[in-house]
């Protein structure tokens, strides 16, 4: 308010002096000066739990906020014509870059008969039918305009042979152990993609020795103990193969089973199918498989028959459990292997083991790259060239049966 004097006083509170003195800075400025300072109550209800605050009396100096109302409008004069500055630059810029633009647009031509070209199309499409997700195809797609000229590009069977070796190079194998053992093979992985069997085909192919492996000692343990006859059914595996089998359902039980098997060559734990999104029970099985000790190879066993989207959830649920590489089962149940060959190669993951039927021990073969490019559909396939540049023919007998 106004003195009779001509001077403005005014009365302001705060929690605390510190929070009073602001509130008369933000209100006046330095024309402000604080005269008194007292210590009030404030809020609370009939007297009651009223708290201490600070209020500050004070007047403000006429010539000073004078001062500070012309230094306000002239520091807004010098904001507008600054911002007025700007504008025209910017607008002129907009200005040039528009016309360099349409300069461009019209001297430019692009390559039109290269991205329409008829045999890019042909190729996208056998992508879509192997079942490539659409960030694999285009990437495939964007490697081809690239590296070939329109020439090239009217050479279907070359331009075949370059999509494959690209295939083929996404495609990461885990090679076999360096030596015969001791080693603890976990296989872990979501219900029903045939871990339980896959298990008994690893025990048979080291307990016999297939596929110039040396025979081993061999153990199987299973810690599936809840699903009706898994129990039963690797029980019978290993009558049948002459391998001992143990069933734990605790830690405990397996660190000491491991223990007592410490001598043999290769320790392989079937474990209990669980769907990605029981993130618990997973969390309680990694649990259970930490008894198995820092040098267990743990692989996780996934269906070539799984959407796209799908397998990229398991990958996800299971990373937890560190494992080591991904056993692809049931090749056999499906005519389209770009959906796996997309996605392990998008999240960086290898494959050790194939599967393609219910015999044991037939039907595994360690990963190698011909097996999936020599499976693909449409393709025009030059096996011998695959097999010299990926592998042998040993590895790849199995795609003869499609």
């Amino acid at each position: 308010m106004e003195g009779n004097d001509g001077m403005e006083y005014f009365t302001e509170q705060g929690a605390s002096h510190r929070e009073a003195i602001e509130r008369v800075r933000a209100k006046y400025g330095d024309a402000a000066q604080i005269l008194t300072q007292r210590v009030v109550r404030t809020g609370g209800v009939l007297g009651f739990f009223a708290r201490e605050g600070v209020e500050l009396t004070g007047y403000i100096r006429q010539e000073a906020a004078k001062e500070a109302a012309n230094r306000k409008l002239d520091l807004e004069e010098e904001k507008r014509r600054l911002l007025a500055s700007i504008q025209d630059r910017t607008l002129q810029e907009v200005l040039t870059e528009v016309r360099d633009l349409k300069r461009t647009v019209e001297t430019y031509r692009p390559p039109e008969a290269e991205a329409d070209h008829p045999n890019l199309k042909a190729l996208d499409d056998l992508l879509i039918l192997n079942e490539f997700t659409e960030p694999y195809r285009r990437g495939i797609l964007d490697k081809v305009r690239a590296e070939f000229t329109l020439d090239a590009l009217e050479d279907w069977d070359g331009l075949q042979d370059a999509a494959l070796e690209w295939i083929g190079r996404d495609i990461a194998v885990v090679p076999g152990p360096a030596s015969p053992g001791p080693r603890v093979f976990v296989l872990v992985g979501p219900t029903g993609v045939g871990k339980t069997t896959t298990i008994a085909k690893l025990a048979a192919i080291h307990k016999i020795g297939i596929g110039g492996l040396p025979p081993r000692d061999v153990r199987m343990i299973t810690i599936d103990s809840y699903r009706i006859g898994a129990k039963q059914q690797i029980e019978t595996y290993g009558d049948i193969m002459g391998v001992p089998t143990s069933c734990v359902e605790t830690a405990e039980d397996l660190a000491k089973t491991i223990a007592l098997y410490r001598d043999v060559d290769l320790i392989l734990v079937d474990t209990i199918g669980k769907s990605p999104r029981e993130a618990v029970k997973l969390a309680e099985m990694k649990q259970i498989l930490d008894a198995c000790g820092p040098r267990a190879e743990v692989h996780l066993a996934m269906a070539a028959t799984t959407k796209a989207t799908d397998m990229e959830e398991i990958l996800r649920q299971f990373e937890p459990f560190g494992y080591h590489a991904v056993v692809v089962t049931k090749l056999d149940e499906t005519n389209r292997l770009g959906n796996v060959i997309s996605v392990l190669s998008q999240r960086r993951k290898p494959v050790s083991y194939l599967t393609d039927g219910q015999k044991v021990p037939q039907d595994i073969q360690p990963a190698a790259v011909p097996r999936f490019l020599l499976g693909l559909e449409g393709f025009k396939l030059d096996r011998d060239r695959i097999e010299e540049k990926f592998g042998s023919r040993r590895e790849t007998r199995a795609e003869g049966r499609r």
